[in-house]
């Protein structure tokens, strides 16, 4: 019977020939990984599971990356706990300090996570790694607990959304304007528990970055994952990161969708997400006279290399507005060296900016650009709930990296064409 390539993953893991949407399985984890806030608890319920270890220390990955470098004793405490458990259990990949990264940069980066595999995270944003064709969604610390230990998952197969997107893309639009766009069409329970597979001639051409972007955010759409079938352009960036062979699965030509929509991107302008929803979008050329005091480009969402390359070249020989701060956070260590190489960062000194330690920092109200009631700012960040980034009565407004560094610039949202 023909199959979605989510299903066929899951049912390769639940060791079974075919699955469908609603059926509920138990399958193999390939990787399972944790940060600084989700994994002390997950330990907790590993400890109470009253095994000794880690189903494989291979395929469990700890990631201190939230509240890093510690903001205060709490956290420090967290990481302590998240420290001495990767030492005790021996684990291959434990992530701190120089070492560290935001970790659905980081994991990719390393090759840790692989095309066709079934990756649990104790992070909504796990579903970064669909952009490689793996199946990858967060779950709670109390299940990933149970998963550190028996290496095994319960779930429900999730039904599957087509997303087509067609057309030729305007200057400075991108994965995280298509998401956004996305979203809007959909809301931000539109796709609960649902597959999003993205696909299209757009999708196609999209480069790594941009498609890591668009299934980080599926879960601001509501969905299980968000899944992209593995091509050329994912070889490439899976070969040298790792030996193994990528398992290849794709979607058959019938298989059954729960709904399938056409998006001609043609007429898509950069995007902003206006508060406090991910899916009140509006065309940047629509956004009016919004004042700002504060920009963040970065997060798991828009840290990497060519995000700050896209930021750079709208900064290059410019200055940031008087009185605005302009927070920059790289995804890894390697994405700032790199930056920092090819004269990026030098670009965002000279422009004002400040630059951060690869770190989630202010991207939940952390720490390194908390704000203050009734500032706003604009971020490439993937959410802007009510207090995401600090007081509940701040503003966030999302935004790819060329309207984030014009919106610098300017002191206001707009995008590149009013410079």
């Amino acid at each position: 019977m023909s199959m979605t390539i989510t299903e066929k993953i899951l049912a390769v893991h639940a060791g079974r020939d075919h699955v469908s949407p609603g059926d509920l399985i138990e399958a193999k984890v390939d990787m399972a990984l944790a940060n600084d806030v989700t994994a002390p608890l997950a330990i907790k319920v590993f400890r109470e599971i009253g095994v000794e270890k880690v189903f494989d220390t291979d395929k469990v990955t700890l990631v201190a990356d939230h509240f890093v470098p510690n903001k205060d004793i709490a956290s420090a405490e967290q990481v302590k706990i998240v420290r001495e458990f990767a030492r005790q259990q021996g684990l291959k990949n434990y992530f701190e300090g120089g070492e560290s990264g935001i970790e659905h940069v980081i994991l990719p980066e390393k090759g840790l996570v692989l095309p066709g595999q079934l990756i649990i995270g104790a992070d909504s944003h796990t579903c970064t790694y669909g952009a490689l064709g793996a199946f990858s969604t967060g779950v709670g610390s109390t299940d990933l607990g149970a998963v550190m230990a028996t290496g095994e998952i319960w779930l429900k197969v999730p039904p599957t959304i087509l997303l087509r997107y067609e057309g030729s893309l305007q200057p400075h639009v991108g994965g995280k304007d298509l998401i956004l766009h996305t979203i809007g069409l959909l809301g931000v329970e539109g796709a609960l528990y649902c597959a999003m597979e993205f696909t299209g001639g757009v999708i196609s051409r999209l480069p790594m970055y941009q498609r890591f972007t668009m299934s980080n955010m599926a879960i601001e759409a509501g969905g299980k994952n968000g899944i992209m079938e593995l091509d050329e352009t994912t070889l490439a960036y899976v070969a040298g990161r790792t030996s193994l062979k990528p398992d290849i699965f794709r979607s058959d030509p019938d298989a059954d969708y729960e709904r399938v929509i056409d998006i001609d991107v043609s007429g898509i302008e950069p995007q902003v997400a206006f508060p406090h929803l991910p899916s009140n979008v509006r065309p940047v050329s629509e956004v009016g006279n919004v004042l700002i005091d504060q920009v963040v480009i970065g997060s798991c969402t828009n840290g990497w290399l060519e995000d700050l390359r896209d930021a750079a070249s709208i900064l290059k020989g410019r200055k940031v507005s008087p009185g605005l701060r302009l927070i920059i956070m790289p995804g890894s260590p390697l994405i700032y060296k790199l930056a920092m190489r090819e004269g990026i960062l030098e670009t965002f000194l000279d422009a004002g900016a400040v630059i951060g330690p690869p770190s989630c920092g202010p991207c939940l109200g952390g720490h390194m650009g908390v704000l203050a009631s009734g500032e706003r700012a604009v971020a490439t960040t993937n959410r802007n709930f009510v207090g995401r980034m600090g007081h509940p009565e701040s503003e966030v407004y999302l935004a790819n990296p060329f309207v984030a560094a014009a919106s610098a610039v300017l002191g206001r949202v707009g995008g590149p064409d009013q410079l």
